[in-house]
């Protein structure tokens, strides 16, 4: 028996059930039902009976016998792949360069100790697609020495793809601290994490231009920011081979001592910015005229202080209200806090011109203005008030930088070197992502000097591979993608964000109605793509196992999609 379907000029083909017989030589067909009142699928389980095929509920086709979650796994190692990660990390297939691409791939998705981490990725699809499924924390350990030995090589490598002649590069320090006291490297210094007296690890980022890093360098927590601005010198004209650099760096950095160093140094060029008190000497010497600012925001102008450099002043009318108003509140709150000093003292609870010196010393020290106010401590009572000239004369400076550096003119106009300057902010955001919403540097589970810069070491690889994933998901993600916008927007004015980012943030939806997601939320997206095994339960093959991968929805097919755009 068989179905036959007869066509129909305007409605749905007539499907009748026939069997053959033979009649002498002739074969014929005789109908035995019309099937046409039944749906297109139980005309098709029909089908498969006559064939000869067992049919069954689907659910007792297979088994689920284990999920595991794959997209984000894709992801990563999509964006891995195009960077040529594993040959970045060591020419030669080896366990080890298997496990330190997996450990990137972790911090990049779930950062846990290394423990976690070893039973945390047989959840995923991850150890499975690096080849680390018998891998435990001792050889993680393992690898990340064995990475610490590469470290050199590998960011020669970086410098070569992301920096080159006459480029410019960006270095700045930050810190983060121990919960122990037993490495070497953790010492007490300034706290770039609120966390005072207590030990901590400093390390200075070197970037390209867009912030993609390039170089990462570990010293001991009470390291000071200026000592560590020659080693990276040093590490890109020797190591990496650049004789012509422009170097960006704060005023902290690039202190007027380091300045005199570099000098010596052709090639060498840098960019930085003035402290206070050297602002504040121009202003009062009439070099730096605030009249000037009445009809520009921007001024360029040179001193005999500062001998073949370039100074650029800037003046921010909205960073100015900013600091008068921050001033203002700390000038308030100084007062609240010194006239509750003054209360208790005439109350009796406080006396004695030491024991009132010392709790007003708290008070000033609190809110960092005492600077501002007049004191007269007595035996049975003090006075305060506020400086009105010295306050006035500081305001006059609000919203007013200088940037100073020795780029001739010709090879950087005034707007570029500001806008140079403030690329300094890609820094910052690579600190952040490394230290807290992303990659959490913290906390520091190692104890050993080594281990402790394999793992920074690890995060900046993990940020190298992000960083590269942001960009290409900028059209996803609440990012800015108008990019050359901002290579032509006034470099002292508050940055302004395009018309389509605006849309983005205030919709919260991308131009085809689907949600725009954070990096974190992406990866959360693309992670319900999961590979399942299954159990086959019926057929010649009952008992053995196959695997199944979700098929990927739109916006989870286009953001593997962008990934492919990635280049080096």
């Amino acid at each position: 028996m068989h179905i036959d379907g007869v066509p129909n000029r305007t409605s749905r083909p007539t499907y009748l059930l026939r069997e053959s017989y033979r009649e002498g030589k002739k074969v014929r067909k005789r109908t035995l039902a019309n099937l046409s009142a039944l749906s297109d699928e139980q005309i098709d389980a029909i089908r498969a009976v006559l064939s000869g095929q067992i049919v069954r509920p689907v659910e007792e086709l297979w088994q689920t016998t284990q999920s595991r979650s794959h997209g984000a796994v894709q992801a990563v190692r999509v964006a891995m792949q195009r960077l040529g990660f594993e040959s970045l990390v060591g020419a030669r297939a080896s366990p080890e360069r298997d496990a330190v691409c997996a450990m990137v791939a972790a911090r990049i998705l779930a950062p846990h100790t290394k423990l976690a981490t070893t039973r945390w990725w047989h959840t995923t699809t991850l150890a499975e697609e690096c080849g680390v499924l018998g891998a435990d924390e001792t050889d993680l350990y393992a690898a990340m020495d064995w990475l610490l030995e590469r470290q050199g090589a590998i960011e020669k490598k970086l410098a070569a793809r992301h920096l080159s002649e006459g480029a410019l590069a960006l270095y700045d320090l930050s810190s983060s601290y121990f919960e122990g006291t037993c490495c070497p490297l953790a010492k007490i210094g300034y706290s770039r994490d609120g966390k005072r007296n207590t030990p901590q690890v400093n390390y200075g980022l070197l970037t390209s231009r867009a912030g993609c890093p390039v170089a990462i360098s570990v010293y001991a927590g009470n390291t000071a920011d200026a000592t560590t601005l020659m080693p990276q010198v040093n590490q890109l004209r020797e190591q990496f081979g650049l004789e012509r650099l422009v170097l960006v760096g704060d005023r902290g950095m690039i202190s007027h001592k380091a300045i005199d160093t570099l000098r010596s140094l052709e090639g060498l060029a840098w960019i930085t910015a003035l402290k206070s008190s050297q602002i504040r000497a121009l202003a009062q010497g009439g070099t730096l005229q605030l009249g000037l600012f009445d009809e520009r925001n921007l001024l360029e102008f040179s001193h005999p202080d500062f001998p073949g450099e370039r100074l650029m002043a800037c003046r921010n009318g909205d960073l100015g209200k900013l600091r008068a108003h921050k001033r203002e509140a700390l000038l308030v709150a100084t007062e609240q806090e010194l006239e509750k000093v003054r209360t208790r003292i005439e109350n009796g609870s406080l006396a004695g011109r030491d024991k009132i010196g010392v709790r007003v010393g708290r008070v000033l020290n609190k809110y960092k203005v005492g600077k501002h106010f007049a004191l007269l401590i007595e035996e049975s009572g003090f006075k305060f008030q506020r400086l009105e000239k010295q306050i006035a004369a500081e305001a006059a400076l609000d919203g007013i930088y200088v940037i100073r550096t020795s780029v001739p003119k010709k090879q950087m106009s005034s707007a570029e070197a500001v806008r140079s300057y403030k690329a300094l902010a890609q820094v910052e955001r690579a600190f952040r992502s490394m230290k807290t919403i992303d990659l959490h540097i913290r906390p520091i589970h190692h104890h050993l000097e080594g281990r402790v810069r394999a793992h920074i070491f690890l995060c900046m690889l993990a940020y190298y591979v992000e960083w590269h994933m942001r960009e290409a998901w900028r059209e996803l993600m609440f990012a800015d993608e108008d990019l050359e916008r901002k290579k032509h927007r006034d470099p002292v004015a508050a940055a302004q964000r395009s018309e389509a980012a605006l849309e983005k943030a205030a919709t919260r939806t991308l131009t085809d109605g689907s949600p725009v997601h954070s990096f974190r939320t992406l990866l959360a997206e693309l992670s319900t793509i999961v590979r399942n095994t299954c159990l086959a339960r019926v057929g010649k093959n009952r008992g053995s196992t196959f695997q199944m991968t979700t098929t990927p929805n739109p916006a989870q097919h286009r953001a593997l999609q962008l990934l492919q755009a990635i280049t080096v």
